[in-house]
């Protein structure tokens, strides 16, 4: 189940005897933990009704023994159990079934102990990628456990939404594009999102909107959001704007050709709206959104910006520059940023 179906249950009825809790999205996870405890305990209960587990340091039958126990002082317990992808050997496939541990937490599901909530948390693999075998072994072990809360990370448009959504709760004045640059900048991490709005709300307030400048003077590595800046400046064809970004990433030693690869990537979408004949960024919007190609309405902007400053077979000539600049850049040449304030300026012209 997702986190907000776990919620929903949680708010109609009891909560389960035993759950699973996968993957590494803290922000959902810590919600889901903050509800289950609130849930089984009262805020007096909590300090003998909730006890902590770890499999690195615990084995899994003195968990479950653990669990088994009555306590005079704490009626209703929760306990938690992190690392429980510690449980499994090494180098052995999750379908023995002489893996130690797996027949007793049967059993003790099969029969729990009244008033205990038992959560078994593994937050150290991702769902994708070369963890994905990993987490299917961790799956097979707990495979007894009916009730299995699987935590992904937020997708762009989700963070976004979270974003708009905190932004809103906390008071502050988050516009489209901020909240891109917002959103950018932070990778989508919920949890960083989070942070992040509240400090912007000590800094900012409700008296007036947040700006870029902001994002970028509170936000850790919001100054990489510097590469859009430039992408910006160079696809409304403003030189002055254009080379104090090109300075402020020089200055923080960005990596040039990743600089470029937006850049290009811009120019690429403009290309293909030039000739798909949009004009308009809800046009633009859609036609990519209808392709599969997921953009917001801020990018969309950026792109109908590039074709008013580069139309027709200006935006040809700008790709060829930023082929020839990127050669430039990945060649022996001494000065990277020659290369770059050449392409600037020939941009700009």
């Amino acid at each position: 189940m997702s986190p907000e179906q776990f919620l929903q249950r949680l708010q109609k009825g009891q909560p389960a005897p035993v759950y699973l809790f996968l993957g590494s999205e803290f922000y959902q996870l810590g919600l889901c933990r903050s509800a289950l405890l609130s849930k089984v305990l009262s805020p007096e209960e909590r300090e003998n009704g909730f006890a902590r587990h770890d499999l690195e340091q615990s084995t899994l039958a003195e968990v479950l023994d653990d669990a088994r126990s009555l306590s005079l002082f704490a009626p209703n317990r929760v306990i938690w159990v992190a690392g429980a992808e510690a449980v499994l050997p090494r180098g052995r496939a999750a379908s023995q079934e002489d893996i130690p541990g797996a027949s007793e937490l049967a059993d003790y599901i099969h029969d729990p102990t009244p008033g205990t909530v038992l959560v078994f948390e593994c937050s150290r693999y991702e769902f994708e990628g070369d963890d994905r075998a990993k987490l299917e072994r961790v799956q097979k072990f707990y495979s007894a456990i009916p009730e299995v809360v699987e935590f992904h990370p937020y997708t762009v448009e989700s963070a976004r939404r979270l974003a708009q959504d905190l932004a809103k709760e906390a008071g502050v004045q988050l516009g489209i594009a901020e909240l891109g640059l917002l959103v950018d900048s932070l990778a989508g991490d919920a949890s960083r999102i989070v942070n992040e709005i509240e400090k912007l709300r000590l800094f900012v307030g409700s008296s007036r909107k947040v700006t870029s400048e902001d994002i970028l003077q509170l936000v850790p590595n919001a100054q990489a959001s510097t590469i859009f800046a430039l992408v910006g400046a160079l696809g409304r064809g403003d030189r002055k704007r254009s080379l104090d970004s090109l300075d402020t990433l020089l200055r923080e030693g960005e990596y040039l050709p990743l600089a470029l690869t937006f850049l290009a990537t811009q120019f690429r979408l403009a290309m293909v709206a030039h000739e798909a004949g949009l004009r308009s960024s809800q046009q633009i919007q859609g036609h990519f959104n209808r392709h599969g190609i997921k953009i917001w309405r801020d990018r969309a902007d950026q792109v109908q910006q590039t074709l008013s400053a580069f139309p027709g077979e200006k935006l040809g000539q700008a790709i060829e520059k930023v082929f020839w600049a990127d050669k430039a850049l990945r060649d022996t040449r001494p000065d990277d940023r020659v290369v770059m304030e050449e392409l600037v300026l020939s941009l700009t012209r």
